[in-house]
């Protein structure tokens, strides 16, 4: 079969590997969309190596159709449209005791220890099937937004952790692919007003078509003055950071109103070191959190939001590239010019 094998930092292709055989107790999907995330090109790249393999095949945002199903394994059939979510904890660690199973100390995952999306066919190991991760869908529900559902679902962690509710302002700083999904839901969430900053035109445009009250240029327009216009002088409630700049930390909590709170949603290359003024933090009783990956509550979530049409995902994607041409679909998504690049065999 076809897949991009991944063999370094910057060196990957196209190539002719062994169609994935799967155990009785195991499932072998065709794919049919696999999303490229952030967090792929960061590793295309080298810039996240943790429990990345050389050589493998990467890609964890996926939707498809069962192949074949292991002879031991019930509730599943050939030809069933199934989303998966890649993320698998181990139940056991001091994390997954405390709730925490999405920050799981020994997890294993779809796209890191096992081969991911980037290929014609995966294989889905039992310990994935067994925690419930293989998920039907119904279909009416296209490909893409299948393989949406697993950004969805880390939105989602990102929405709980920050406590967005009912009649909130909340700030999202960046409308790529994460930002747009947030717009949406913090208005899902009761938010009364959600303000976007996004430099792209392109973005804003998608921003204002999927929700954003007020859409902004921090490029030309003063952000700053016009939160505090539309808060009367008091910050927002929630800042949402969508996009994982260090120099736009700081920023987003003096854009914070007093006992608000900052979510730092996205990822940061390297360590994400940053200058921040801890007197804002302190004086203002600023709340601060992080978001990693997704429960598996999360997940599930998500993929009801989707089964009953009460987001819209499918307009986030705005190009689709054959497997063959994952090389042009790696530079659109770098380039910034579109949003959710898809991958299809």
């Amino acid at each position: 079969m076809k897949a991009v094998v991944l063999e370094g930092a910057n060196k990957f292709g196209i190539k002719i590997i062994d169609k994935p055989e799967i155990a009785q107790d195991e499932i072998l999907l065709k794919m049919e969309r696999a999303a490229i995330c952030g967090t792929d090109i960061r590793i295309l790249e080298g810039r996240k190596t943790k429990d990345v393999r050389y050589p493998s095949v990467i890609g964890h945002e996926i939707c498809g159709i069962i192949a074949e199903v292991g002879a031991a394994v019930k509730g599943y059939m050939v030809g069933e449209k199934v989303a998966i979510a890649n993320v698998i904890p181990c139940g056991s660690c001091s994390s997954c005791l405390d709730g925490r199973e999405n920050a799981c100390l020994n997890r294993t995952a779809i796209g890191y220890q096992f081969d991911g999306g980037f290929a014609e066919y995966v294989r889905i190991p039992q310990t994935c099937i067994k925690a419930g991760n293989v998920v039907k869908l119904p279909p009416d529900i296209s490909f893409t937004a299948g393989a949406l559902i697993e950004p969805l679902a880390c939105c989602i962690r990102g929405l709980l952790n920050a406590g967005t509710g009912f009649n909130d302002i909340v700030l999202v700083i960046g409308a790529g692919p994460i930002g747009l999904m947030h717009i949406q839901l913090a208005k899902i969430a009761g938010a009364s007003k959600v303000i976007v900053s996004e430099p792209n035109a392109f973005r804003r445009e998608k921003a204002a078509l999927l929700g954003g009250d007020v859409i902004v240029d921090p490029e030309t327009e003063e952000l700053h003055q016009i939160i505090m216009n539309h808060t009367g002088g008091l910050g927002v409630d929630v800042v949402m950071l969508a996009i994982g700049v260090p120099a736009l930390v700081n920023d987003a909590f003096k854009l914070c109103k007093k006992g608000g709170t900052v979510c730092l949603f996205a990822g940061f290359s390297g360590t994400g070191a940053c200058t921040i003024e801890a007197n804002i933090i302190h004086y203002g009783e600023i709340n601060v959190c992080g978001s990693t990956a997704y429960k598996r509550s999360d997940y599930l979530m998500a993929a009801e939001m989707v089964k009953n049409n009460k987001i819209n995902l499918d307009e986030i994607a705005t190009d689709s590239y054959k497997l063959d041409d994952f090389a042009a679909a790696y530079e659109m998504n770098k380039s910034g010019a579109g949003l959710k690049i898809m991958v299809k065999p």
